[in-house]
């Protein structure tokens, strides 16, 4: 598996710090920053030997860049979202490893104030929650990705997995097809002005967890064209 650490918006440059180390000590090298131009040396001090991972960190305006040449994205979030359903760290973990090593996942945490937002969890194909004895107050974010990073570690470590679905479409390439759907769902009236918002989180949802392949992107296409067409003619 190529595993890629995406944090959104953090504020406190010691977490990136922190990130980067949790990072090192599981094998993790790739990070990315979203909302984040530079660093500040606040990082550098609490990365101890993980300064090559911040040197090496890319930086994004946006959730969309930073994931597009991914293939597979898991979102930690720690609150309940009506229209994306999370599952726990552990089945997460296990999902991962279904799809072939070649595949390229993303890890999405969201900002230490208000994590991720319902537009940012669009990006993602899962979402997954990190068991704690009370639901307040979440855990800190650097401490969210060494849970998150151990697992992974320790799963991949311990157990020879072979893979069982196919390698998606980049989230890139996804994202356009899941936008064509809803294209042709609002061209059909199926999705307007009352239900928009909701209906495209479903589809989102939905259609992100299919976590798409070419194959299946001909055939959805194929179906919606021919529904708007049958609705258009009726």
């Amino acid at each position: 598996m190529k595993f890629t650490v995406v944090l959104v918006r953090p504020k406190n440059p010691e977490n990136i710090g922190l990130v980067a180390r949790n990072m090192k000590n599981t094998g993790f090298d790739k990070l990315r920053l979203v909302g984040v131009k530079n660093l500040d040396k606040k990082s550098y001090v609490t990365a101890v030997h993980a300064r090559d991972i911040l040197e090496r960190a890319r930086f994004y305006p946006d959730v969309n860049e930073a994931t597009s040449d991914l293939d597979i994205i898991f979102a930690s979030t720690s609150k309940i979202r009506k229209n994306f359903p999370s599952v726990s760290l552990k089945d997460a973990v296990e999902k991962m490893f279904q799809f072939p090593a070649s595949t390229k996942i993303g890890l999405l945490f969201g900002s230490e104030r208000t994590g991720l937002t319902s537009e940012e969890l669009r990006s993602s194909n899962f979402r997954f929650v990190i068991p704690q004895a009370t639901r307040q107050p979440s855990y800190n974010l650097a401490s969210a990705v060494l849970l998150t990073l151990f697992h992974i570690f320790a799963f991949g470590y311990f157990k020879e997995v072979e893979a069982t679905r196919e390698k998606p479409l980049s989230r890139k390439e996804q994202e356009e097809c899941i936008r064509l759907i809803l294209l042709k769902l609002e061209e059909s009236n199926f999705i307007h002005s009352t239900n928009k918002r909701h209906m495209t989180e479903m589809i989102y949802d939905l259609f992100g967890r299919f976590a798409l392949t070419s194959k299946d992107r001909k055939l959805l296409l194929a179906i919606f064209s021919k529904a708007v067409i049958r609705q258009t003619v009726k």
